[in-house]
Formats: structure tokens, C-alpha cells, sequence
């Protein structure tokens, strides 16, 4: 005869799935909520973020100062008077190069602009001068008509810029005392907190303080192997700006997806000004390659390594964070899912049982052991 369900069975089955579906609901719930309450609170939660980014690449330096007998204040005011003067060289680097052959680089692009309609004007697009001036005509009438919303744009682009350097300069000071009164902060935690969360809650804040500094140290490695072999093959080709393009390949890669677009817009065009289309051409396929690697290869496997977490759970995290909040989530996405992993590993750890104790071994006094008659 077939098996036929049983009733009883069927009614737990159905109110324990009922019952697991409510508690997931609340939870999600739960979660929209603080979501929702971080972005109300983002302009204190963003400098914060990034306070914290920054410490974790400051810390060591510090830390090795203080275990040579400096100060708290001393050893974090002179660790973010070199991060200034870094950042500050880091700039110079970039902006006093271009600075000083602004003039070839302005006859370059003029050049190029020629290069390019001539190019327009030949087989196979056969491109004539009038039909150029009339797409100019086009392009200035629309200028025109758009000028409100581009004033809008513009007082926009200002805002933000403005709203950047109040973050940037919010980040600078946390920085500071963070580094300064960052190894007080768990002591102080655990005895604002009853009962269990008095160890719980520092011990998830120490492993999520490293996992961040793991985080921070193999994005600075990924971009330290992008600078170096871009600028080798911009090198190789003889391009003017060899070294500032490096830097700013470095200093791009810490922001995903859009840093590494703009550093590599920026090297062909000035590939393009100064040796030509094919050059360009040819800079152009080292960038992609690179960066294919960086992306598919290079970047999934260090951070996997540094902070526990599988390649394709960090191409997810990128693709996932870009989606909902554009560069910040691609910025926040892997060390979000890095701290998630923290979590759970620690609930886990919590929730599971403890190993069980092996048997002792029977005595050897023969029981159980039939002997001989």
C-alpha cells in the first residue's frame, strides 16, 4: 500500500515553516529599520566610516610609536601630521607634472581635436566640415536652452564638493582621536554594558577592527599592483606624466569601479595628446587587460585571503553594493560583508555546542571479553 501523509505531521510541519516565516519577517523588518535610521544619520555615519578606514592605515605607525614610549596625544597628533603631508605630496606629485606641461599637454589636445576630425572627414565615416559646424550649432543651441538646469548642475556639483571637504575634514579629526584614545574605547565599552554583552560586544568589535584593517591593507596592495605594471606599460610606450599617472592609479584604486575608470580615461588621454592614436590604442588595451585582472583575478583572491571570504562572495558584495548605493556601496560592499562574516562566525561559535567529552576507555579487567574455560 502507498504511504499516506500524516495529518499530524503535515500541521507541525505547516506551523513550524509559519513560525520561521514570521521570525525572518521580523527580522527583515529589524534590519530595514537601522537601515533606514543610517541613512537619516549619514552625514555623521559616512565621516565615521571613513575616520575608521583611515585609522586602520594609520594605526601601525602609531601603534609603533606608542610601544616606543610616546604618549597617546603626541604619537596620533604626529601620525596625522605625516598622513597631511602624504596626502599633501601625493597631490603635488599629480598636480605640479601636469602644472608644468599644461602648455604641451593645451597643444597636445588641440592636435588631437584635429587628428580626430580629420580622421571624422576620411572613409569610412566621411564626415564633412559642414555637417560638422552643424552638429557644433546643435550642440551650442542646446547649451543654451539647458542654461538653468546646468546652473542647477553647477550649484549642485558645488554642494557636493563642499559637503566632501566638511566630510574629509569630519574624518581628519576622528581620525585623530581615534588614534589617540582608540585602545580605551573596548575597557570603556565593556563596563558601559550589562551582563553577557560585556564580552560579547568587544570581542565582535576587535575582530571587526582587524578584519577592517585587513580590508584596508589589500585594497592598498591591489592598487599598488595596478600603478605598478600601468605604469610600466605607459613607460614602455614612452608617455609623458609616467609617475603621476602611477600615483593617481593608486590613490584611484581605493575608490571601486569609478577610480579605476577615471585613472584610466586620464592615461589615455594624455597617451592620446602627446604619442598618438595608435599608443593610445595600445594604452588603452594595457589598461583593460589590467584591470580585468585586478577585478577577476588579483582583487577577489587577496581580499579573500585577508579577510576570509570566498572570490565570488566579493564580486557579489561589489555588484550587490553598486546597485543599491552606487560608489559608496561598491566602496562599503566587501568590508560590510567581511563584518557580516564576523557575526555570524561569532554567533556561531556561541550557538554551537560544546565538543563532547571522549569516553574513557573500558578497564582492561576483561569485561565484556569471554575467557577460556
Amino acid at each position: 500500500m502507498p504511504a499516506t501523509l500524516s495529518s499530524a505531521r503535515t500541521r507541525a510541519a505547516l506551523r513550524a515553516s509559519a513560525r520561521i516565516s514570521v521570525e525572518l519577517l521580523l527580522v527583515l523588518g529589524m534590519t530595514a529599520v537601522v537601515l533606514w535610521l543610517l541613512g537619516q544619520m549619514w552625514s555623521i555615519v559616512w565621516p565615521l566610516v571613513l575616520g575608521l578606514l583611515l585609522t586602520t592605515l594609520t594605526w601601525p605607525l602609531t601603534r609603533f610609536l606608542r610601544r616606543r614610549g610616546w604618549r597617546p596625544a603626541p604619537a596620533a597628533s604626529v601620525v596625522t601630521v605625516l598622513f597631511l603631508l602624504v596626502v599633501t605630496g601625493i597631490v603635488a606629485l599629480i598636480a605640479v607634472p601636469v602644472a608644468s606641461q599644461s602648455g604641451e599637454l593645451a597643444d597636445g589636445v588641440t592636435k588631437g581635436i584635429h587628428q580626430v576630425r580629420e580622421w571624422a572627414a576620411g572613409p569610412p565615416l566621411n564626415i564633412g566640415e559642414d555637417q560638422i559646424a552643424e552638429a557644433s550649432d546643435s550642440a551650442a543651441a542646446r547649451l543654451q536652452s539647458s542654461a538653468g538646469s546646468m546652473v542647477t548642475t553647477v550649484i549642485t556639483g558645488v554642494n557636493t564638493v563642499v559637503d566632501g571637504v566638511v566630510t574629509a575634514v569630519l574624518a581628519l579629526f576622528l581620525m585623530f582621536f581615534f588614534l589617540k584614545d582608540g585602545p580605551r574605547f573596548l575597557p570603556w565599552l565593556a563596563r558601559q554594558l550589562p551582563g553577557r554583552l560585556a564580552t560579547d560586544i568587544p570581542v565582535v568589535a576587535a575582530r571587526s577592527w582587524d578584519t577592517l584593517g585587513a580590508f584596508v591593507r589589500s585594497q592598498a596592495l591591489v592598487g599598488l599592483l595596478d600603478a605598478v605594471f600601468i605604469g610600466l606599460g605607459l613607460w614602455i610606450l614612452g608617455v609623458q606624466l609616467v609617475l603621476p599617472l602611477a600615483v593617481l592609479t593608486f590613490v584611484s584604486a581605493f575608490v571601486p569601479i569609478v577610480g579605476a575608470l577615471f585613472a584610466g580615461l586620464v592615461a589615455v588621454l594624455i597617451t592620446l595628446v602627446s604619442n598618438g592614436v595608435t599608443d593610445a590604442l595600445i594604452a588603452l588595451a594595457i589598461i583593460i587587460v589590467v584591470q580585468q585582472l585586478e577585478g577577476n583575478v588579483f582583487q577577489p583572491m587577496i581580499q579573500s585571503r585577508g579577510l576570509g571570504l570566498h572570490a565570488a562572495v566579493i564580486l557579489l558584495a561589489v555588484t550587490l553594493g553598486g546597485s543599491l548605493a552606487g560608489v559608496v556601496g561598491s566602496l562599503l560592499a566587501v568590508p560590510v560583508a567581511a563584518l557580516i562574516a564576523v557575526f555570524w562566525n561569532y554567533l556561531r561559535e556561541q550557538l554551537s555546542d560544546p565538543p563532547q567529552e571522549p569516553e574513557p576507555d573500558e578497564q582492561e579487567t576483561g569485561v565484556g571479553v569471554a575467557t577460556p574455560s
